[in-house]
């Protein structure tokens, strides 16, 4: 894909919409708004990297409470005629088909590889990405089943949403109030021996993944470049792509 003159593409992930508590929610709710409207007309695509909420479950006639600027104004800009994809991440898995028929945005479930400009890319939430992690990769494996994912929606909304969200917040917890991760150095930080596993036998000049909550461009070999989105709890940091380089941003509204 050839990107049109003046056009950019955006990448941004972990939202958490949801949490720590609905004031705080819904201030950084406004704050993606804004920053929506403000791309809006020179973005020729935006992808939306995972985490958007910290629960998301579908029933066939029931979606989570709440969320309404962020849903209305994703809906205005695809009817405006502006493409926007999005990732599942790991607390968001259990999107299925509400995005894609109410607000005409395609949901990837799975890595997606792309050609920009001739520039590949690798875009991935990063979940469940590297060596490690198996109890999650397995657990993951148990979420994404099927017959999982019917038998849950055989319990009330109330209470399947109501313990998805605990269950949630059982995990690493993800709050403004929290000191800002760091990166870990390659030898430890699981995404970063993705890419370079990755590299030895295809390459990429961008690895995009949201997951971590770290904001870092990282060199690798082969002039390709890992890029961590970081969040919208304490960086309010996006990717953008100009047509010829990848840079991380910083919102300030």
């Amino acid at each position: 894909m050839e990107l049109p003159k003046g056009k950019k593409v955006y990448f941004a992930s972990d939202f958490h919409l949801g949490i720590p508590n609905p004031e705080s929610s819904l201030a950084r709710e406004k704050r993606l708004v804004k920053w929506l409207d403000e791309i809006k007309n020179d973005a020729a695509i935006i992808y939306l990297v995972g985490d958007l909420f910290d629960t998301w479950f579908e029933y066939k006639n029931v979606i989570p409470r709440g969320y309404s600027r962020f849903l209305g104004k994703l809906a205005e800009l695809t009817d405006a005629g502006l493409r926007i994809e999005a990732f599942t991440g790991n607390h968001d898995l259990w999107m299925l088909d509400y995005f894609g028929r109410e607000l005409n945005i395609m949901v990837h479930h799975q890595p997606l590889t792309i050609e920009l400009n001739g520039k590949r890319f690798f875009i991935a939430h990063g979940d469940g990405l590297g060596p490690g992690d198996h109890g999650y990769k397995v657990l993951k494996k148990v979420l994404r089943n099927k017959l999982s994912q019917w038998l849950y929606r055989r319990v009330h909304p109330d209470t399947g949403v109501g313990f998805a969200g605990w269950l949630s917040r059982l995990g690493p917890k993800h709050s403004i109030e929290m000191p800002a991760k760091k990166f870990l150095g390659p030898e430890k930080e699981m995404l970063v021996q993705f890419c370079l596993e990755t590299l030895n036998h295809e390459h990429f000049d961008y690895f995009v993944f949201g997951h971590r909550h770290i904001a870092i461009e990282y060199p690798l070999p082969q002039s390709s470049l890992y890029v961590n989105l970081g969040d919208w709890l304490q960086f309010d940091s996006y990717g953008e792509f100009d047509g010829t380089d990848l840079k991380l941003k910083y919102y300030k509204p």
